[in-house]
């Protein structure tokens, strides 16, 4: 395979500029180098069809979101989801995370070491929307809980706070049915506020007095989840000062939400 100057493996950025580099050598009329040519073909064509498999991953975990999001929306008129976002790991991040690692670059260890390639965040209104939603994810029967970390408890050093779930979910192809792992991370809109802010301020930035920086973020962090607690509290203290609703009040409510359109 073709390598940079950091001997770090060369992905073409898409099929022209393969398809180029292949007719290049077959031009030079050395059985040698077009022997390599055809590995590194079918290494691409591997590793393209790998990311497609990641792509229909995320395909099938958002879809279980949404329809979560549907089923709350109709049965408690709320929505616990604000928005959703989704990501395929870039080619250098794939080949830079294999390399600081020591693992050689082969489509069987990347799908073996590298869990995170596909990635999903759930945006929430509230704390406790995060747990629940992970919840009934984890209660799926076709959802293989993988690893969990819960930066909300247990906050980076920093001040990062978010839940973060790999989970394995079959992707079912036309011959084939594969398991395929997606990151999930899963938070409110304050913390994602926040994480995004101290990603664009500190990413590949050098940094004058970079402690104090830290240390205000991790102020703002902490000011972040005392106000996602508080916001949680006044929504439960303005539920609970509903009188509950009886059982033929409730039919009504759901009478009225019949005319309601569902996404779709």
């Amino acid at each position: 395979m073709a390598v940079r100057k950091d001997n770090l493996p060369m992905i073409p950025n898409n099929d022209d500029d393969m398809a180029s580099s292949l007719m290049q050598l077959a031009s030079l009329n050395d059985p040698k180098i077009w022997q390599e040519a055809l590995k590194m073909m079918e290494l691409m064509v591997g590793y393209k069809e790998d990311r497609m498999v990641y792509t229909c991953a995320i395909k099938e975990i958002r879809t279980k979101f949404e329809v979560l999001d549907t089923e709350f929306n109709v049965r408690y008129q709320r929505n616990p989801i604000n928005f959703i976002t989704t990501r395929l790991k870039s080619n250098q991040s794939i080949v830079m995370k294999m390399a600081r690692k020591g693992i050689p670059f082969t489509i069987e260890n990347m799908e073996k070491h590298v869990e995170d390639i596909a990635g999903i965040r759930i945006i929430c209104s509230y704390v406790d929307d995060i747990y629940q939603l992970a919840d009934s994810l984890l209660r799926q029967d076709d959802v293989t809980l993988l690893a969990r970390k819960d930066y909300i408890q247990e906050p980076k050093e920093n001040g990062y706070r978010s839940l973060h779930l790999i989970v394995s979910v079959p992707v079912f192809f036309s011959n084939v049915t594969r398991q395929v792992p997606v990151e999930v991370q899963i938070r409110t809109i304050a913390m994602d506020f926040w994480a995004s802010l101290e990603h664009q301020m500190k990413y590949k930035q050098e940094i004058a007095d970079e402690e104090h920086i830290i240390a205000r973020l991790r102020q703002c962090a902490d000011r972040i989840a005392a106000l996602d607690d508080e916001m949680l509290e006044i929504r439960k203290q303005i539920e609970a000062g509903k009188n509950m609703p009886t059982q033929e009040e409730l039919l009504l409510q759901k009478i009225r939400q019949l005319e309601v359109p569902i996404d779709t």
